[in-house]
This record gives structure tokens, sequence and C-alpha cells, in this order.
């Protein structure tokens, strides 16, 4: 048999954490080293792997209940090789040391069972329900594997050179960063929701490190049902678009 499919085979390396394609990872498991994934991301399997749903904290399950962040996890053990996988997005392997990685949980596929995870939330002056307000800190030392829509662009943020970044489009910071979100509008149009120019709820990074962006932002749904009251009409609070729209590409 015959095929251009049989030039895609399972590639032969020593790493522990790899890719297999530029949209499925592979992490070799050895029974003692534990990784937490994201639910339902496994694709396929060799060797002896088990997979048990990871037990969430109570603090953890609060933080969850408060504020819509965290991460629904399995614990991948056992002796072999796992493949992971989430709607064919672009994968990309980080290494989280002393400075942490602050991160929206949506982007996040599989990290090891070392690191430890928390909500935590973003200085929000105008309180608008979007991304950017609360996020998920990881810390410790291991890696992450994180998801992207298209290639991302990795920006570097020094004392003399600020960077600026759509709230809509930022998936990941270096967690020593100050963080302030704002609105890039006049003060006359800035309770219109990104005011006339398409453009408006930004991040803003300022210290060392680095800012992590992909080429896509997160909108909401043609014809989404928008809550009632005046500050739902500007996608405000829970009776906004995204309070009203859970499970949709904007959550």
């Amino acid at each position: 048999m015959q095929s251009p499919l049989f030039a895609h085979n399972e590639q032969q390396t020593q790493d522990r954490w790899s890719l297999q394609n530029g949209q499925m990872l592979r992490v070799a498991l050895e029974g003692t080293d534990d990784i937490l994934a994201r639910k339902g991301a496994m694709v396929a399997y060799q060797g002896l792997v088990e997979f048990d749903a990871e037990y969430r904290s109570n603090q953890q399950a609060r933080a969850r209940a408060h504020t819509g962040e965290g991460l629904d996890l399995m614990r991948c053990h056992g002796q072999g090789t796992v493949y992971l996988a989430n709607l064919a997005q672009r994968i990309h392997i980080m290494d989280v040391e002393q400075d942490g990685l602050t991160v929206d949980s949506s982007y996040v596929l599989a990290m090891d069972s070392s690191l430890h995870h928390e909500v935590i939330a973003v200085d929000s002056l105008y309180g608008i329900s979007g991304s950017g307000k609360y996020q998920l800190n990881i810390t410790g030392r291991g890696k992450v594997a994180l998801m992207t829509s298209g290639m991302p662009l990795l920006l570097q943020v020094t004392p003399d050179k600020y960077v600026n970044c759509d709230a809509d489009a930022i998936v990941a910071w270096s967690t020593s960063l100050r963080v302030q979100m704002q609105a890039q509008t006049h003060s006359s149009g800035v309770w219109r929701r990104r005011g006339n120019t398409g453009e408006g709820w930004e991040l803003s990074f300022m210290g060392n490190g680095f800012a992590l962006v992909q080429p896509s932002e997160l909108l909401p749904p043609q014809n989404a049902q928008i809550g009632g009251g005046l500050a739902a009409q500007y996608g405000m609070g829970q009776q906004g678009a995204r309070g009203q729209n859970q499970g949709n590409v904007w959550s």
C-alpha cells in the first residue's frame, strides 16, 4: 500500500516533550513524571498509560465559580507515549522558571504536574467583561504547552520599551511584568464598545519579560444574545455578551 500519508510517521526523539507536528504534542511518560492535560485532549497513546480526572481543590473550585477562569484537567500517568491536540491549533512548548507565566486558561493544552496554577485578577479600570480581567498564573519549574490560532508573535518588554496588546489577542506573558488594562479611546467614546475605530480595550505591559500575541482576535459571534441593562449593552458585567454566551469562540 502506498500513500503520501506514510510520510507522516511518528517522530523519533529522546526529548520528553516534543512536537509530532505543528498541531500535535508528543509526551513520553516514564512512570514517575505525570503530566496534566486538558480534558479530552488525548488523540492517541502507546504503552501502559492511564488517564484520571484531576482533583480540584476547594480554593480552585471557588475561583472557577467566581471568575469563570480555571482548567478542567486530566492526569496522564504510566509508561508510554501520549499524543495531545485540540482543534488543530498551533502548539508551542515553553519552559516555566522563576518568573512564572500568566496565561488565559483557554490556551493551555498540558503542563508538568510539578507546576502550580492559580487564578489571579488583572487590573481593569472599567471592569470590562472580556479577556484580561482574570487569568491563570503558572509557577514553579517545568514545561507547559500553549495553543494559538495561527503562528504567534513574541514581543520583548524592557524598562525602556513597554508593549500594548489587544486584550482579545494576548495569549500569555511573564508574570513579573506590570500590567494595566485600559481603553485606548477618546473620553467621549470610552463607554462605546471599542470606540469608533474597532480598537480599544488593551493590556499595557511594563518591566522585563515577554508578551505572546496570536494573529486572531476573539470576537462575539454573529447575532449574539446580549443581556439586559445599560451595562450589558456595552459588553460589561455578567449580563454582557461574554456572560450570556459562555462556550462560544469569544469565551
